[in-house]
């Protein structure tokens, strides 16, 4: 593992050094109580700019959805993949999400033969990226493709915590808080306790005051 703290121009850096095929890779939904991680690989046609691409977490969900349609149709490839909180809780996040982004890389058309990701880790205890790459600490905000990443995680996982799991579980009011630990999400919890979608890993300071 190579990490990059501050690039200038990351794609062109990797072209530079020989590199024929870059993707850009990230997750979401690392810190909710309920609910899979996403993550998604994304390759951009060199020296593309899309306008007000940036960090998922500093947009709104109006320009992330706007975002998420231009991505997917000027992307040269992309994929989104998702590991289920069953699999949370029987390793560990960090391994899911090393899965996760791993899985999406395998499910781009196009073998990339340099990966950026974002983050400081590439492994964990039962999962690791396979591919050449770099990590890059807030590679959201440094690299086209990674931020591209960013926003097709995002809203892949707020559509499913929206269109399916809200449905399948009203109680929780899932639209609301996308799973994080809102003070609403732990008063549903107090009332109903935890649905299959919960993380019961990350329930253990809730479970204890109970």
């Amino acid at each position: 593992m190579r990490q990059l703290e501050h690039p200038w121009s990351l794609e062109d850096a990797c072209f530079a050094g020989g590199a024929s095929c870059v993707c850009g890779v990230d997750e979401a939904g690392a810190g909710p109580l309920m609910g899979p991680v996403y993550a998604a690989a994304v390759i951009l046609p060199p020296y593309l700019v899309i306008e007000g691409l940036n960090d998922s977490k500093k947009l709104t969900e109006k320009q992330r959805e706007t975002l998420y349609g231009t991505v997917t149709e000027r992307a040269d490839a992309w994929s989104v993949a998702r590991v289920e909180a069953w699999e949370i809780d029987a390793t560990d996040i960090l391994s899911a999400r090393i899965k996760a982004m791993q899985l999406a890389i395998d499910g781009l058309d196009r073998r990339p033969d340099m990966a950026l990701i974002d983050g400081n880790r590439d492994r964990g205890k039962t999962a690791a990226v396979t591919v050449p790459h770099i990590c890059v600490v807030g590679g959201d905000g440094k690299s086209e493709s990674i931020a591209a990443a960013s926003i097709l995680a995002k809203v892949s996982r707020d559509r499913y915590v929206t269109e399916v799991l809200d449905r399948l579980y009203p109680q929780y009011q899932f639209a609301r808080h996308k799973g994080y630990g809102t003070k609403l999400h732990y008063d549903m919890l107090d009332r109903y306790g935890p649905c299959p979608e919960h993380r019961m890993t990350f329930l253990k300071k809730w479970e204890a005051r109970r």
